[in-house]
């Protein structure tokens, strides 16, 4: 990391989030600290969450140390102290949590007003993805921000049009100039029992409501009925783990569907594939298909949130309505058959690779910074 300058001269910046697990948002927060202004900017980070820990090393070896609002010994509403505390020495909240947002937008307003941060914020799924109490509180607080941004247009359609208004759509990305393997394709396929000419399909989603599993171990049985060659891993944690395992078991996908639960060693296990496949029922923009993307992974997607605009069905790879297992297996059949046309779009996947570079997004996010302090 560049020399910083002294703290007093940087722009205060508190990026505001959940919690620290293995998320898209999350990710996106750790893909930007990677390549920000650390010269001009003093980026802190808080959230709330315990149990989501997973990236602080990651964020600690790039000299940012986050900060866990509350503790068992603050009490139930001690966080809120903590976060007033944080917001009354810092000259931007950038929030990427709508729950927080809305809290911490009214803490702003407990404080002098010489002591009030700009507000931002990064809307990163659709709206209909909350619930109502959620899209609530959020409206009408969001009004106080100066400025938001939409990971896609499909999250900024479903916003309030009087919302819309200050919000503009900023496409995220990854890091594409560094994406590192550490283990050779063949023994990560010989670890996960793949034999080599098996067609590989790879899952990188956690295991909540909205990436919509059932779906995809559905339609992975009845592909794999058709399709003998074809195999497929999931890589994800979350609340509907047993759920999840319990209808795996009953449809009796076996080995040939493997759910290897958190992994640090996504760049290997996607380079151990052939495909990417992602049967969700909302989405944001999904880091994971960008991910693909830089490793030459054709997909196949679920046409909702930001998806459509991201894989050109029949170029990058191929689309299903959502909720329609008969179709997503159709289309998973139908690249796992055919090696010639994976291929291609595996090439055309490469180039699309480069349209979604973080850097891009985190200098708009710098420029807004220091306009809304200037």
């Amino acid at each position: 990391m560049p020399q910083s300058s002294p703290a007093q001269e940087r722009i205060k910046v508190l990026w505001l989030i959940k919690g620290l697990g293995p998320g898209g948002a999350e990710q996106l927060l750790l893909l930007s600290a990677k390549v920000a202004d650390h010269d001009a900017f003093d980026y802190r980070v808080a959230f709330i969450r315990p149990d989501k820990t997973h990236l602080i090393p990651e964020f600690q070896a790039l000299g940012l140390h986050p900060t866990r609002l509350g503790s068992q010994h603050t009490g139930r509403l001690g966080w809120l102290a903590d976060l007033r505390s944080l917001l009354a020495d810092v000259d931007v909240l950038h929030s990427h949590s709508p729950v927080l947002a809305s809290v911490a937008r009214l803490l702003t307003l407990t404080l002098p007003p010489r002591k009030r941060p700009a507000r931002v914020a990064t809307e990163h799924n659709e709206w209909t993805s909350h619930r109502l109490p959620t899209r609530l509180a959020n409206g009408i607080t969001g009004l106080l921000d100066a400025h938001s941004w939409a990971v896609s247009e499909q999250v900024l359609a479903t916003m309030w049009r009087v919302r819309r208004k200050r919000c503009e759509v900023l496409i995220h990305g990854i890091d594409t100039e560094h994406v590192v393997h550490t283990r050779p394709r063949a023994e990560v396929r010989a670890e996960l029992g793949v034999p080599d000419d098996a067609v590989l399909s790879i899952t990188v989603a956690n295991l909540r409501r909205n990436k919509d599993y059932p779906n995809l171990l559905r339609a992975a049985k009845t592909a794999l009925a058709r399709e003998p060659r074809l195999r497929f891993i999931a890589v994800g944690q979350g609340p509907l783990e047993a759920e999840i395992r319990a209808l795996h078991a009953e449809l009796g996908l076996g080995d040939r569907f493997q759910l290897l639960g958190y992994r640090r060693d996504i760049p290997d296990l996607m380079a151990a594939a052939d495909f990417f496949t992602l049967g969700s029922a909302h989405e944001g923009l999904p880091v994971a298909i960008m991910e693909a993307f830089a490793e030459g992974l054709p997909v196949v997607a679920t046409t909702v949130g930001g998806v459509p605009g991201q894989v050109m069905h029949g170029k990058h790879g191929l689309l299903a309505p959502p909720h329609d297992d008969q179709a997503l297996a159709e289309v998973l059949v139908q690249l796992a058959s055919d090696d010639a046309d994976r291929a291609k779009m595996a090439a055309a996947a490469r180039v699309r690779a480069k349209d979604f570079d973080i850097r891009r997004a985190v200098t708009e996010q710098q420029r807004w910074y220091r306009s809304l302090t200037g």
